[in-house]
């Protein structure tokens, strides 16, 4: 399904369904940049703000960016803060949306729906202080078949998604600016026996 489609459906329930990728993702997130502190965010897919909330702790203002209108509503329901600027935008466009520079940069489970991430970092670059973050849905879970899915009548709807390998995702970084600062990776329930289900990239500039 096309992933904006996908997005403004699934947004009336992103939050209550149970799904363990959004849920282990926000807690790596937290993790990773705790005790740092940041001046501008810019938050890149804030979805229903499942992440914006708590970057609020760590950053002064943020522009939280999605394309998805349904999915910002609920985010602009849920966080009523002159502190973040909620902009309805395409990641894949000119990013006209910048506002100065940002010295943080996070992708939180967007990358899996991009095909070409050297673009993607490429704007990043192009906007960014020292900082950055990407959080993403291990590709070892894409490789057994997993995709970012939800529960309609009509039945499951699967979105549109492309596989990238650890190595992409390093690659496209360090080609566009970026050094690896460091990398981890997150499993359900602590069980470091399965398949790890989160990614996490800390990148400098």
């Amino acid at each position: 399904m096309n992933v904006k489609t996908a997005y403004d459906q699934w947004s009336s329930q992103y939050d209550t369904q149970p799904n363990k990728t959004r849920d282990l993702e926000a807690a790596a997130l937290r993790e990773t940049l705790a005790g740092m502190h940041f001046t501008h965010c810019l938050e890149a897919g804030c979805g229903t703000g499942k992440n914006t909330e708590w970057l609020l702790d760590v950053a002064t203002k943020i522009t939280a960016l999605d394309f998805s209108a349904g999915m910002l509503a609920k985010a602009r329901a849920r966080i009523p803060s002159p502190r973040v600027a909620f902009v309805e935008a395409d990641l894949l466009g000119e990013w006209q949306f910048a506002v100065g520079s940002y010295d943080l940069i996070v992708f939180s489970l967007v990358l899996e729906h991009v095909k070409d991430l050297d673009a993607l970092f490429r704007k990043a670059s192009g906007v960014c202080k020292p900082g950055g973050y990407v959080g993403e849905l291990h590709p070892f879970k894409q490789y057994g078949g997993s995709k970012a899915r939800f529960q309609t009548g009509e039945g499951t709807q699967v979105v549109t998604c492309y596989t990238h390998h650890v190595s992409d995702f390093a690659q496209a970084a360090t080609r566009n600016g970026f050094s690896l600062v460091s990398i981890s990776e997150y499993f359900d329930d602590q069980d470091r026996a399965t398949i790890p289900r989160i990614l996490i990239l800390l990148l400098a500039k």
